[in-house]
């Protein structure tokens, strides 16, 4: 059964799929969602280096964003995961981040069954291809796309954006 988020993100029997892109280029995407742009202006306007690590509210909406410092564990051990609830954008502030990916309908080997409060699903498989995601770009992962972020090794500063469909 799709969730109502990935039903808003099918054309006719078509679905959208991870976006891999410059930060500069966000703005084309905007159409996508409301809240993208504002996405876009949030990482545009700089700044996001001297915040803490933690959750910030965007606006009035149940969307927010995460800033995230981490050591990347590597391909092996980074798991997929996907979400109903949330878009996700991640740009990467400071390191080098390998976000693995593959659709979600391909994956069968659930590790952790879906979790309403953390809004995710967790998969054994392995990604069909992997992303390096440096500063000045970011990726976009709709509920279809499996996604296993922190797959890169050494410390990470990103911002992921939780965006409510």
């Amino acid at each position: 059964m799709l969730s109502e988020c990935q039903k808003r993100f099918r054309y006719k029997d078509e679905i959208f799929t991870m976006i891999l892109d410059s930060v500069a280029q966000g703005y084309r995407y905007s159409n996508l969602h409301p809240m993208f742009a504002r996405a876009w202006e949030i990482l545009a306007r700089g700044g996001l280096k001297s915040l803490s690590a933690g959750r910030y509210p965007i606006e009035e909406t149940d969307s927010y964003y995460l800033l995230v410092e981490e050591t990347g564990k590597g391909e092996n051990a980074a798991l997929l995961e996907s979400h109903r609830r949330f878009i996700d954008i991640h740009a990467t502030l400071q390191g080098e981040d390998t976000i693995g990916w593959r659709p979600v309908a391909s994956c069968t080997q659930i590790a952790q069954p879906y979790d309403s409060a953390k809004d995710a699903v967790l998969y054994r498989d392995k990604p069909l291809t992997w992303s390096k995601v440096i500063p000045g770009l970011m990726a976009i992962y709709f509920p279809d796309d499996a996604h296993a972020p922190l797959a890169g090794t050494g410390q990470l500063w990103k911002a992921i954006f939780k965006i409510a469909c």
